[in-house]
């Protein structure tokens, strides 16, 4: 009893560290550097070499005015930014809509090979110093390309991520909520990474890095943002961030697609755990390897493996000492069901279209962690496909 007991409470440091201690220690952490390590200019505002925006797109007919449009409205000298599009496969007349624009170029072919396919074959014809990949559904700040070259002025990083801020006129919908709640929360974590050392991996969304430093990823990939720039990262570069560089993305219709979109992105995180594995040494990568594993591994694999032993040893051990009120672990395994009952409620006041946000954080919370036990099961099963599915956003 001793030792399990010594388990349980390994398994709620697990989830608390991942989840929330992480963050305090970052915060403490970056406070500490501060302190002893005094931070040096690197960078020059001078910096301003000429820049790719490419854009890999399948089928997106229905985003392409408004994101040429918002492309040549960016705070850039013009005769610098090379607006590129890929869009291998599409067949809704995306490639045509964009002939309609001489300020872009166009790179087609009939055949579908997925969004790394796609940006692979894209690179080939790159021959900028830096390249920035944007999704076609995503809207930039007027400054968001200037704000990142900027920290490319400092040779030490090699790629650099933008933020991902997530709008819906429906704001108090579980999925826009959530998801807001979310990304929030990851822009915080982001911000003090960069300060200690690197941000771990970038957002698909808005990211760039050195084209000299890009190396095609594996045609089955599925996270191709997350390889592309952790792979970077272990060539000893840095990975940057600017919140005020951003890009502006709806949020999804519903839980319902959310959920689709964790679930891929969990299979995903799997499958990039396996291929970085060397990532895993602290001995070799250090500062890199402790944020690596405390801010991603753990969420992908322990903490939602941790949550379900918890539960079931919680209950065993209610049971072992007969649900007296006045037990601990009674107390306990109250407040676990207390929460999941709200995950439960706001599911199902969400069906109804019933909005109470206090509900959305357990709701949200556990739909993470749900769909990344369902994305392992389709990692093990290889049913995840390459080729994004896009999830319906709000309008």
């Amino acid at each position: 009893m001793k030792y399990l007991e010594i388990l349980f409470w390994f398994l709620v440091f697990i989830v608390f560290y991942a989840y929330i201690g992480y963050g305090i220690l970052l915060i403490f952490l970056v406070k500490i550097k501060s302190i002893f390590v005094k931070d040096k200019n690197l960078y020059s505002k001078d910096y301003e070499p000429e820049v790719t925006l490419l854009i890999a797109a399948f089928n997106e007919k229905d985003y392409v005015a408004a994101k040429v449009r918002n492309s040549l409205q960016l705070d850039y000298p013009k005769n610098k930014l090379h607006l590129v599009w890929v869009t291998d496969g599409s067949d809704d007349g995306t490639p045509e809509l964009l002939g309609n624009y001489p300020e872009v170029t166009v790179y087609h072919e009939s055949a579908r090979n997925g969004k790394i396919g796609a940006i692979n074959r894209a690179m080939k014809f790159v021959n900028t110093p830096i390249v920035v990949y944007s999704d076609a559904n995503t809207m930039l700040g007027e400054d968001a390309i200037r704000r990142i070259i900027y920290l490319f002025s400092n040779s030490e990083i090699g790629c650099v991520s933008g933020e991902k801020r997530i709008v819906s006129k429906d704001a108090d919908a579980a999925s826009g909520a959530g998801e807001g709640i979310y990304w929030k929360y990851e822009s915080l974590l982001k911000r003090y990474d960069f300060r200690l050392y690197s941000v771990v991996g970038a957002a698909g969304e808005l990211f760039a890095v050195r084209t000299e430093l890009h190396q095609d990823v594996e045609r089955d990939t599925i996270l191709d943002d997350f390889i592309i720039s952790l792979r970077i990262a272990m060539k000893g570069y840095k990975i940057g961030y600017d919140p005020d560089a951003y890009a502006i993305e709806s949020a999804s219709a519903n839980v319902k697609e959310e959920l689709k979109r964790k679930i891929r992105i969990a299979a995903g995180g799997i499958q990039s755990i396996v291929r970085l594995k060397a990532l895993l040494n602290p001995f070799k990568y250090r500062t890199l390897t402790f944020q690596y594993i405390s801010h991603r591994v753990l969420r992908w694999t322990l903490a939602p493996l941790s949550l379900i032993l918890i539960f079931i040893m919680n209950a065993f051990f209610a049971f072992k000492q007969g649900f007296d009120n006045s037990n601990f672990y009674t107390l306990l395994f109250c407040l676990q069901l207390l929460f999941y009952f709200s995950a439960l409620l706001g599911w199902f006041l969400q069906n109804r279209e019933i909005k109470v946000k206090l509900l959305f954080i357990p709701y949200y919370f556990f739909i993470m962690n749900y769909a990344v036990v369902l994305g392992f099961f389709r990692y093990i099963k290889r049913s995840q496909s390459v080729n994004w599915e896009r999830a319906k956003r709000a309008n």
